[in-house]
C-alpha cells in the first residue's frame, strides 16, 4: 500500500514536499515515482528512483525544480517541488513496482491515491 501527502494550495514561485510512504512490502530494488494528472489529460511522468540506489529520473518540464529522495529506512520517497507554476496544478500519484527508471504508468504495480496540487498564480 503506498500513502500519498503533502498536496496544497501554494503561489507560483513557492515550494512543497510531497511523502509517499509504503507499507506491506518493500520496494528496495524497483523503481519508485511520482506521477501527475489534470483532467482530460494522461497520466504524466514526473520523477523516479529506486530506494536502494542513487539513480534518478525526472521529466524534462521539472527538471532542475524537483527533487526526488528516499528514505530506505522508512520505505518512503519524497517529492521536493521548487520554483513551482500554475502548470504544475495536477493531482500528483505515487507508485511502485516498475523497472528502474521506467517512466510509463502502466508498468507500475502500486498505486497510491492522489494528492492535489494547486499553484495558484
Amino acid at each position: 500500500q503506498l500513502q500519498a501527502s503533502g498536496g496544497g494550495l501554494v503561489q507560483a514561485g513557492g515550494s512543497l514536499r510531497l511523502s509517499c510512504a509504503a507499507s506491506g512490502r518493500t520496494f528496495s530494488r524497483s523503481s519508485m515515482a511520482w506521477f501527475r494528472q489534470t483532467p482530460g489529460k494522461e497520466r504524466e511522468f514526473v520523477a523516479a528512483m529506486r530506494l536502494s540506489g542513487d539513480s534518478t529520473y525526472y521529466a524534462a518540464s521539472v527538471k532542475g525544480r524537483f527533487t526526488i529522495s528516499g528514505d530506505y529506512a522508512k520505505n518512503t520517497v519524497y517529492l521536493q517541488m521548487n520554483s513551482l507554476k500554475p502548470e504544475d496544478t495536477a493531482v500528483y500519484y505515487c507508485a511502485a513496482g516498475a523497472t528502474p527508471g521506467t517512466t510509463r504508468p502502466g508498468e507500475y504495480v502500486y498505486w497510491g491515491q492522489g494528492t492535489l496540487v494547486t499553484v495558484s498564480s
